[in-house]
């Protein structure tokens, strides 16, 4: 049902934590199947050096926060923000139909902290 990429990064998620000191966080959760996404980020010279993101939910949330913060970090946050949807499945080899809906809260927690620290640095 799951590629093997969702059950490494569900088994041996990257980047699991906070940052105290975040330069933004983000936080979603959905109504739907109950998953709670945080992501906090540390931008140096506008590149995400550090990443962490706590997650309480299902397979595919775990799986895509781990995935969604491998694929931020280091990149610009201009970079960051041009992810997709596509980009995290595809990085996933794929997700089991019907879960793919659930994709997109990782990267919107990711956004989200994005925007804090653009509002934290006007």
């Amino acid at each position: 049902m799951y590629s093997k990429k969702v059950i490494k990064e569900f088994s041996s998620p990257q980047n699991v934590g906070s940052i105290e000191d975040a330069d933004g966080v983000g936080e979603i959760g959905s109504t739907i199947d109950g998953d709670i996404i945080n992501i906090s980020i540390k931008v140096k010279d506008n590149v995400i050096e550090d990443i962490k993101f706590k997650t309480f939910g299902c397979v595919v949330a775990i799986s895509t926060s781990s995935m969604v913060t491998n694929l931020a970090k280091g990149k610009t946050v201009d970079e960051a923000l041009e992810l997709t949807d596509e980009d995290v499945i595809n990085a996933l080899d794929g997700l089991p139909e019907g879960k793919d809906r659930c994709s997109g809260f990782a990267l919107d927690a990711l956004k989200m902290a994005i925007e804090d620290f653009q509002q934290k640095n006007k």
